[in-house]
């Protein structure tokens, strides 16, 4: 999650969004037809987007509302984090266990695990802290330790082409408080941006969703990457896929909208930013031996105090579409 406030209210402008659709090949009848209601029902959200695809062996089908637009997805993209480093622990040059520092260099905005603390733990504390409890001070700490450009080919390796991070959070948030791309006004400048929120940047504030310094996906693109990593696709040892599905099953989100008793895997996000507001969940569920994997995104502009209503027709909405697939896939 990544909460954060400015006092300027900044324009939002994504893509055009299609009509819902849902195409089935041979899925039941009558789940077909709840999947579909529940997706149009999301879809009356702020600029919503959503994929849910069941591939089924002999009867696969996918839903989907505007699938294809580029949206800000905030902390979803930790899930690269996460598997880049894992990479790295496959090829010798990190691991789980060796003590990563956590300080003023990397301590970042919304980190509710390690924002007050100060010394080492071992990297797997900070991958989990990183997907269960969104912790960006976690985030900057492994994405230092994996490399930022070894994620970003990674991505490219995906063939997520929409699909954009940040060199960390918190030059996320420099650059969105009008730092030069690339700048990092450290942890004193982030302190001073929240004492003092309207004048700690010269420059203007800039959209969270830009070309430069972003975290940002389509639901085609995160559904694509969880069907992918969830098959082991990226890792050379089964011990690897495990590691990776036991952190990601961590995440909070997903006792939410998942249904009861159901394996599931994700990362969502969030931001509130300058009067902007975006809620992502991509992941997948296993209902029997079949993944069910999905991305639902909201962006919207508006007042802080409307955030709790839309979150919780957010979370109604995207457990609604969740239970009508399960049904659907039997």
């Amino acid at each position: 999650m990544m909460k954060f406030r400015r006092r300027n209210l900044m324009a939002l402008t994504t893509s055009a969004l299609a009509v819902p659709g849902f195409v089935s090949r041979a899925a039941a009848q009558d789940g077909g037809a709840g999947v579909q209601a529940a997706v149009v029902r999301f879809a009356a959200l702020p600029s919503a987007s959503c994929l849910v695809v069941a591939d089924h062996p002999t009867a696969p089908w996918r839903a989907a509302h505007a699938p294809a637009a580029r949206l800000f997805v905030g902390s979803a993209v930790k899930t690269f984090i996460l598997a880049q480093y894992l990479r790295e622990v496959e090829a010798g040059r990190l691991t789980e266990d060796q003590p990563l520092a956590i300080d003023d260099s990397v301590r970042s905005l919304s980190s509710p695990v390690f924002l007050d603390l100060t010394g080492k733990t071992a990297a797997r504390n900070v991958l989990e802290a990183m997907i269960s409890h969104s912790d960006n001070t976690a985030t900057d700490a492994a994405l230092a330790a994996a490399g930022v450009d070894r994620v970003r080919a990674l991505i490219a390796e995906a063939g997520l082409r929409a699909t954009q991070i940040p060199n960390s959070t918190r030059r996320l948030f420099s650059y969105l408080a009008g730092a030069p791309e690339g700048v990092d006004v450290g942890w004193a400048g982030m302190q001073r941006l929240i004492a003092a929120p309207s004048s700690a940047a010269a420059a203007p504030t800039r959209p969270a969703l830009n070309d430069h310094q972003t975290m940002a996906s389509t639901a085609e693109d995160m559904v694509r990457w969880y069907q992918q990593a969830l098959r082991g696709a990226f890792f050379r040892k089964p011990g690897t896929l495990v590691e990776f599905k036991r952190i990601q099953a961590m995440a909070d989100a997903i006792v939410h909208v998942v249904p009861p008793d159901t394996i599931a895997y994700a990362k969502g996000g969030s931001i509130e930013w300058a009067g902007f507001h975006c809620f992502s969940l991509p992941g997948q569920m296993i209902v029997g031996k079949v993944p069910v994997t999905f991305c639902f995104t909201i962006n919207w502009s508006g007042p802080d105090d409307g955030v709790g209503a839309i979150f919780k027709s957010y979370v109604g909405a995207v457990a609604d579409v969740l239970k009508e697939a399960a049904r659907a896939v039997g």
